[in-house]
C-alpha cells in the first residue's frame, strides 16, 4: 500500500490567489511566461529566467539563485502564507461538463523506489536534472505532480463531503477552466484519509509529472544519504501530489506534426502508406479519428482517414495495441525515417486541447509538411501498462486541465 501524509501548505491569501496562481512551468516557453507574469505570479519562482533582460537560459546559475530569492520574497511579502497545521486539501477542476476531484497530499519517495508509484513514460535526464536542482535549492516542491489511483468509495465520500462546503478558492483561468480548493483540517478526517490510503490503496499511477516525480525521489534519496541521522519519517522523504480517482480522468489525444516527407512526393508517400493502411481522402473538412487504429492525417490542404489493415497491430500486446506504437512503427519510422521520437528535430507534438485546426495551421504555414491525429489512450490502457512495468512510447498521453501551480506548496 502507498504511504501518505498531510502537510501544512504554503498558500496565497484568498484575495490574491488569481495573481499568484500560474500554469505549470513546462506549459509556457520563457517568452510566453514573461508576457503572462504579473508582479505576484508564481512564474517568477518556477521560470525566473524571465526576470533577466535578455532572458537567460533556464539552467544558468543566476536563474537558480533568483528562484531562491523570489521564493523567500513571496513569503516575506505575505503572498505565500503557511497553514497553521498539517491538512489535506481537495482540489477540483472543471472543464466543460466534467469535474475531477483530487486529494492534495504528500507521497513518499520510497514508494517511487519500490514501484508502488508506477510510471508509464521514460524521463529525459536533462529535464530531470533541472527539476532536481529546483527542488533541492528551494527545499520545497513548488509544483505538484498529478497521480491517479483506483476508485475507493470511502475516499470518494470524504471528498464529496468536503466539497459540499464553500471553497477556499474558486476562480476560472484564462482557458475557461474552473479551479476550486477546500481545506480538510479536522483531525479525525485527516487521520481517516491517511488510514484509507495506507490500508487500501495499492498504488499511485503517474499521470503527469514524471520528471518532477523522479526529481523529488532523487532529492529525497540524496538528503537521506547525507543525513547523519537518516529517518524515513523526515519531511525530505515526502513530496506533493494531487491524486485523482481514475474513473474521473480523461486522456486527450497527443498528436504529431512532421517537417517533411523524407524525400517523397505526395503521391509516393500516399502509395507507401497503402501498404499498411486503407487510405481515404476526406477533403477539406476536419476529420477526427473515429476509433482505435483509425488515424487522421492532414497533407497538402486535404484530410485523410488512415485505417490500419488487418494484422498490422499487435492487439495482444499492451504496447503494440497503442496507436502511438502503430503510427511510430508503420509511418514515422518505416516511411518517414524518424528514429528516436525524443530527440529527432523533424517531429513535434501537439496536445489535443489545441484541436485539429492547430494541426492544420502548422501545416498550412509551411512550418510542417504533414500532421497526424490519434485516437486517445484510455485510463484502463495506462493502468494496465504501468501495472506490467512496461513503458509507453514518448508523448502518448495528454491530460487536461493542467494542475494550476501556486495554490499549495510543500516545504521540507
Amino acid at each position: 500500500m502507498v504511504r501518505v501524509k498531510p502537510f501544512a501548505a504554503l498558500r496565497p491569501p484568498k484575495g490574491i490567489v488569481t495573481e499568484v496562481a500560474a500554469p505549470p512551468y513546462d506549459v509556457l516557453d520563457s517568452q510566453e511566461a514573461l508576457s503572462q507574469a504579473g508582479e505576484k505570479s508564481l512564474l517568477h519562482i518556477t521560470k525566473p529566467e524571465i526576470d533577466f533582460n535578455p532572458i537567460l537560459p533556464e539552467d544558468d546559475a543566476r536563474v537558480y539563485d533568483r528562484a531562491v530569492e523570489n521564493f523567500k520574497a513571496w513569503q516575506r511579502r505575505g503572498w505565500l502564507v503557511r497553514d497553521a497545521k498539517p491538512c489535506y486539501y481537495v482540489y477540483a477542476q472543471t472543464m466543460g461538463e466534467r469535474t475531477q476531484y483530487g486529494l492534495v497530499l504528500c507521497a513518499h519517495t520510497d514508494d517511487y523506489a519500490s514501484g508502488r508509484i508506477k510510471k508509464h513514460e521514460l524521463t529525459r535526464k536533462d529535464k530531470e536534472d533541472d527539476r532536481m536542482v529546483h527542488v533541492d535549492i528551494q527545499s520545497a516542491n513548488i509544483e505538484p505532480v498529478f497521480f491517479a489511483y483506483k476508485d475507493n468509495a470511502e475516499l470518494a465520500a470524504i471528498v464529496a463531503q468536503a466539497a459540499s462546503a464553500d471553497p477556499e478558492y474558486d476562480f476560472i483561468d484564462d482557458n475557461g477552466f474552473r479551479h476550486r480548493l477546500w481545506v480538510i483540517a479536522d483531525d479525525a478526517v485527516v487521520a481517516r484519509i491517511t488510514a484509507l490510503f495506507t490500508g487500501s490503496v495499492e498504488a499511485f499511477y503517474v499521470a503527469d509529472g514524471h520528471h518532477r516525480t523522479a526529481a523529488a525521489a532523487r532529492v529525497g534519496a540524496g538528503r537521506r544519504a547525507a543525513d547523519p541521522h537518516p529517518d524515513a519519517d523526515k519531511e525530505y522523504n515526502f513530496f506533493m501530489a494531487v491524486c485523482f480517482p481514475e474513473s474521473q480522468l480523461k486522456i486527450l489525444d497527443y498528436n504529431r506534426v512532421v517537417k517533411d516527407l523524407n524525400g517523397l512526393d505526395r503521391d509516393s508517400f500516399l502509395k507507401a502508406l497503402e501498404q499498411d493502411f486503407e487510405v481515404e481522402c476526406k477533403g477539406g473538412a476536419e476529420y477526427r479519428p473515429a476509433a482505435l487504429h483509425n488515424f487522421s492525417m492532414y497533407l497538402d490542404g486535404q484530410w485523410y482517414s488512415l485505417t490500419a489493415r488487418e494484422g498490422r497491430c499487435n492487439d495482444a500486446d499492451p504496447i503494440g495495441v497503442l496507436d502511438v506504437t502503430v503510427l511510430s512503427e508503420r509511418v514515422l519510422h518505416a516511411v518517414l525515417g524518424i528514429g528516436d521520437l525524443r530527440t529527432d528535430k523533424r517531429i513535434d507534438f501537439v496536445g489535443g486541447l489545441r484541436g485539429l485546426s492547430f494541426l492544420k495551421r502548422r501545416v498550412d504555414s509551411g512550418e510542417m509538411k504533414v500532421a497526424f491525429a490519434l485516437y486517445p489512450v484510455s485510463m484502463a490502457q495506462l493502468i494496465a501498462i504501468a501495472d506490467t512495468g512496461l513503458i509507453m512510447p514518448p508523448k502518448t498521453t495528454w491530460f487536461e486541465p493542467k494542475l494550476r501551480s501556486g495554490l499549495f506548496i510543500h516545504t521540507f
